[in-house]
């Protein structure tokens, strides 16, 4: 892959692509490979799979004098592709009957997707950007409920035409689902109305629900092109009559008007009172031959309600979805935190054409800053791809900016809910480039879920004033969000962030001594809940490092904050766990479980060889901590990880657990036992493969020097996401958009050796790839930029950041270079 050139390209035959356009927990929609739009996820819910009806765009040209084009006409989507096996064929709703574009490629420089349509057939080509503008650092303004879809159309012939492109799309405020014909239903019939902004023209969407209701919201649609025409509603009729009258009205003028209605008529085919509406906006340009116009449309949106707990936002009536049920329904409510901004969709979509200039710019920045990376085409591929988890119906944000999430998605309803500390302990995507979010999810751990005795609720049901969820704390997640706090506080050198919260992470960090280590040689060996859903007994590795890699975190903030005891403490039982851990579970290959017999318990793995056994140690690298464990031993386990779990290819592999690798395909299983003495119900999930191990262990790999095996690993996962297996922007495991995923991130710090410690004012960079040449995105939490690095040719290095956005005035780089410049 070239500087600056996308990722990877997908044909419209990939029809698993599907890229996700909306702001930081704002719901969104998604573009897919053949131009259409999918996955309408507004409601503060998931909605996998629905397709709003007659919601489209399409492109109509004609001679320079008006007159029609034959089959000038198009829906801006590629052919709709197999299966066709529909009982009825295509409803008219998917507008699947009418003239499509011949082919269409979709690709992606993160946030912008591209979609490039070919129609030999036609005198003009046609490319579609869209995106949401994402601003690392600045949640607000990458929290925009809103996209922008920018059609670009180039006259390939030797006269002028006439070019119009209109947008479609129902009113579907009050969403309530689908009946038996597959006709969409609201809860209330909306009301479209066209509306003029400052340098904008367009329809605006809302309905009589009261302002209480879960339902309730708004849309828009509207163009910043100055020859704009709005059709507040289609014809009125019966059967087919207002998508005719649309194509026809649209395919002769290019321009779109509320149609008259026929009155005799109208007494026997008055449209019911729960189907939507439908609008268009339409735009016109005067094309010269081998010229470029552009059409620029926003869709915005504004559903500001959502339940006050963790139920999902209910369905009243038919299309409910499986699990809203009376409490939902009845459960009071709470605000987003984008409504705060935006209460309305029209507001939304005035801030977003007002200061899009701006807005886009600094996206670019980010999007070249990430693109023109030496890193390896597969890490910015993984790195870029994961993103949007944080963007995902997975994450939203509170009334109060609190940033809270599910663990993934179901089609229909979020899946395991509560922040879980055990899946963001592998996460590093959202610390790194919107730490100030990250750090509300410290003071819900440490502030809100970690009781007087030092308990941590591994889910969060506080946050939303409900009472805390109650069961075994994990280990794993307890001890890990000490290590993550450690981590935050670095990137931002805040002290008083850190002070405020040191008392919740102290008790949550002492509880370990006396829950878990019960016979005080400072290894943990009593009943771990993990990770795994299941619990841990007797030493291990999993839950042992992260006690260590605490430890060593817990001493470093002692030390800071002035608490000399217990950094006297920890010290110790660091030097004591380290040296009890490695004497109990090293076997000369890698680490493993000490337990008499292994099936005394169900759900262990004993002698196996543990994939992300050193969690905890690669979290210490992460944070800048370095090693836990005896450096030897560390490296020699990781590899063997690699070489006892990592396959090409699949076939032969029995799972009877959840599968996501198939005959064929490549990638690291979860467990091993390369020397027998697997137990007779090893723990769940064992022979599973998780992309957010995969990212965690080649990461791991890149610090114990082994970038080949961690690049192979990577380039496994994004095989399988070729957008006809999988999405390549939705990494599954409980769910859609799976939160641990998010470990791609750790590969950039690994990749660039990034060292950070704002509050010591100092970053560094140590590449383990392309030293002589080498780039790469960087983010502090003050600033983001570019780091470069050349080696001259008396092996002299030099390097400096490039700061795109906020400050890093007084950091020092690699030690003994000038502090780098402010960027505003």
């Amino acid at each position: 892959m070239k500087r600056g050139s996308p990722s990877r390209t997908f044909a419209h035959t990939a029809g698993e692509a599907a890229f996700l356009l909306g702001g930081l927990g704002t719901g969104n929609v998604s573009l897919g490979a053949r131009g259409d739009l999918r996955d309408w996820e507004l409601w503060n819910r998931p909605s996998k799979g629905l397709k709003i009806p007659y919601s489209f765009f399409a492109l109509s040209c004609r001679e320079a004098d008006g007159t029609p084009m034959p089959g000038g006409t198009r829906v801006l989507e590629a052919t709709v592709q197999p299966p066709y096996s529909q009982s009825h064929g295509f409803a008219s709703a998917t507008a699947a009957g009418l003239p499509h574009m011949r082919a269409a490629a979709l690709s992606a420089q993160y946030p912008f997707a591209t979609v490039g349509f070919t129609d030999p057939s036609l005198p003009v080509a046609v490319r579609l950007e869209a995106f949401t503008p994402f601003i690392p650092l600045d949640a607000d303004d990458s929290g925009i409920p809103a996209a922008v879809f920018r059609y670009q159309v180039t006259n390939r012939s030797r006269r002028s035409l006439r070019v119009s492109i209109a947008g479609s799309l129902a009113n579907v405020v009050g969403y309530r689902g689908f009946d038996s014909f597959k006709n969409l239903l609201v809860e209330r019939g909306g009301t479209s109305v066209s509306r003029e902004g400052p340098g904008f023209r367009g329809l605006y969407c809302s309905s009589a629900i009261a302002a209480d209701s879960l339902s309730f919201g708004s849309l828009a649609l509207v163009s910043t092109n100055a020859s704009v025409t709005c059709a507040e509603s289609w014809l009125e009729g019966g059967w087919f009559d207002g998508i005719q009258d649309f194509w026809d009205r649209f395919a002769a003028t290019g321009r779109v008007a509320r149609p008259q209605v026929f009155a005799a008529a109208r007494s026997r085919i008055d449209m019911p009172a729960d189907r939507p509406t439908v609008g268009s906006v339409a735009a016109e340009e005067r094309i010269g031959p081998g010229r470029t116009a552009a059409f620029e449309f926003v869709l915005a949106w504004s559903f500001p309600n959502r339940p006050r707990g963790w139920k999902a936002a209910p369905t009243p009536g038919a299309g409910a979805p499986p699990g809203a049920g009376a409490a939902a329904a009845t459960a009071p409510i709470l605000r987003n935190y984008y409504a705060r901004r935006f209460p309305d969709a029209w507001d939304a979509a005035t801030y977003l054409v007002g200061n899009l200039p701006r807005l886009e710019a600094l996206s670019r920045q980010f999007s070249r800053a990430l693109y023109t990376s030496t890193l390896p085409p597969a890490v910015i591929d993984a790195l870029a791809s994961n993103i949007t988890v944080i963007r995902s119906p997975t994450c939203f944000r509170l009334e109060d900016g609190t940033f809270v999430s599910w663990e993934g998605c179901h089609d229909t309803e979020g899946c395991c809910e509560g922040s879980c500390t055990h899946v963001w302990n592998y996460a590093q995507t959202l610390a790194f480039l919107f730490p100030e979010l990250e750090r509300t999810m410290r003071r819900v751990e440490f502030g809100l879920e970690t009781d007087p005795d030092g308990r941590m609720a591994f889910r969060t049901y506080r946050v939303f004033g409900l009472p805390a969820w109650e069961m075994l704390p994990a280990a794993d997640g307890q001890l890990g969000a000490v290590i993550r706090l450690y981590r935050d506080w670095k990137l931002c050198g805040d002290d008083e962030f850190l002070r405020s919260l040191w008392p919740g992470a102290a008790r949550a960090l002492d509880f370990a001594f006396a829950f878990w280590d019960l016979d005080g040689d400072c290894v943990l060996e009593s009943q771990q809940h993990n990770t795994y859903d299941i619990e841990f007994y007797g030493p291990n590795p999993l839950t042992g490092a992260m006690f260590c890699a605490a430890l060593k975190a817990g001493a470093a903030m002692a030390a800071r904050v002035g608490d000399q005891g217990r950094r006297a403490r920890y010290e110790e039982a660091l030097v004591r766990g380290s040296q009890n851990l490695d004497r109990l579970c090293w076997d000369g290959e890698y680490y493993v479980q000490r337990l008499p017999d292994v099936d005394a318990y169900r759900y262990q793995f004993g002698i196996g060889c543990l994939s992300d056994q050193l969690l905890g140690q690669l979290l210490a690298h992460v944070a800048g901590l370095g090693y836990v464990l005896p450096r030897e031993h560390v490296r020699k386990a990781v590899r063997s990880v690699y070489r006892r779990n990592f396959r090409k290819e699949f076939r032969g592999h029995a799972n009877a657990q959840r599968t996501y690798v198939l005959d064929g395909e490549g990638g690291l299983v979860l467990c091993s036992w390369p020397r027998g003495g697997r137990p007779r119900l090893p723990f769940v999930y064992s022979d599973e493969v998780w992309t957010g191990v995969e990212y965690q262990v080649a990461a791991h790999l890149v610090y114990e020097g082994c970038v080949e095996e961690a690049l192979a690993i990577v380039t496994a996962v994004r095989d399988r996401h070729d957008g006809v297996r999988r999405n390549p922007w939705n990494e599954v495991e409980c769910g859609h958009h799976y939160v641990r995923s998010l470990a791609s991130w750790g590969l950039l710090v690994a990749l660039s050796g990034y060292r950070f410690d704002l509050g010591e004012k100092r970053v560094s960079f140590q590449p383990a790839v392309s030293a002589e040449d080498f780039s790469c995105f960087f983010s502090t939490g003050t600033a983001w930029g570019i780091y470069r690095q050349r080696v001259d040719r008396k092996g002299v290095r030099h390097g400096g950041v490039e700061v795109l956005y906020g400050s890093m005035e007084g950091v020092a780089v690699n030690g003994e270079e000038a502090p780098a410049r402010t960027a505003r």
